[in-house]
């Protein structure tokens, strides 16, 4: 028998008591649990119906894209012919500062070598294009699916992080498109070790080299993202990217060289001006940080 601290019995727990007490307290954690939160096989569920909505998404763009064939490869391949946009801007830029500067006209052809390459070309294309143009609805059933796990004041900031994203990325893809891939492509389509040798391009070397600079300057553009997260976590601060801001230009300076691995001067500050400035664009944010 139990007893208290003056010795006297304490009265015994009645067992259809108790077990009726454990059967409540079970009953309504889980009620609170199926109110609070979501089981594991909810959570696999809402995951299982996004992926297939944000597959139907892909799968839809790309079919278009399919279809669309000669709008497509035409926007594609507009950068390997010496008439494309940008060489005439740079043409009247230079001519507006007083500088008789032009490209030299080039024609450089692209071929296939295997007999299935142009189709599985236009379905691999098709692909990249639909997963790039469906990217806005990507992210936001990403967001939408780990948003209730976020307080108010994160959703703000995960809203404002994805558009800044997202938006870099673009300003990545369209440097890529309007001055880093025309200007490789012709410097390295014209280029000869001898002039007997003439250059032929295949389609697929065009478009694995388009899509991989076009990728790249994406995520270069997240530079001022990452500087962003590095100096949350404590790791980077303004002192240390000024102090090595000389540094930085020097390695931009050489990026820039080797991605438009060209003899012009203009060219490379074309290339180099742009990155620079997400450098210095991350110091800035990483000051916001700090404040």
């Amino acid at each position: 028998m139990n007893r208290n601290k003056d010795n006297a019995p304490l009265p015994e727990e009645n067992p259809d008591e108790r077990q009726s007490i454990e059967e409540f307290d079970e009953e309504e954690f889980q009620e609170e649990s199926a109110e609070g939160m979501m089981t594991m096989g909810g959570h696999l569920e809402v995951l299982r119906r996004m992926l297939f909505r944000i597959a139907g998404v892909v799968l839809a763009m790309g079919i278009a894209i399919f279809c669309f064939k000669d709008e497509t490869f035409n926007l594609l391949l507009a950068p390997h012919t010496s008439d494309f946009i940008t060489f005439k801007w740079v043409e009247q830029l230079m001519g507006l500062i007083g500088i008789d500067f032009t490209f030299d006209a080039y024609n450089v052809p692209l071929i296939s070598t295997e007999l299935a390459a142009q189709f599985m070309t236009h379905i691999s294309t098709s692909c990249y294009l639909a997963f790039l143009f469906a990217s806005p609805y990507i992210l936001f059933e990403l967001f939408r699916f780990v948003s209730p796990a976020l307080y108010e004041n994160e959703k703000r900031y995960s809203i404002i992080v994805v558009f800044v994203v997202y938006g870099l990325f673009i300003l990545g893809l369209m440097m890529s498109y309007f001055v880093i891939f025309p200007i490789s492509f012709q410097f390295l389509a014209t280029y000869q070790v001898d002039p007997t040798i003439n250059n032929t391009i295949t389609l697929s070397s065009y478009i694995s080299t388009f899509t991989t600079l076009t990728l790249m300057m994406g995520l270069v553009f997240q530079l001022p993202v990452i500087a962003f997260v590095l100096a949350k976590m404590g790791i980077v601060d303004t002192e240390l990217l000024r102090h090595y801001r000389r540094h930085a230009l020097v390695i931009i300076t050489i990026i820039a060289a080797i991605i438009t691995p060209t003899t012009d001067i203009f060219t490379l500050l074309l290339v180099t001006g742009p990155i620079y400035l997400l450098y210095e664009l991350s110091i800035f944010v990483v000051k916001r940080v700090e404040r």
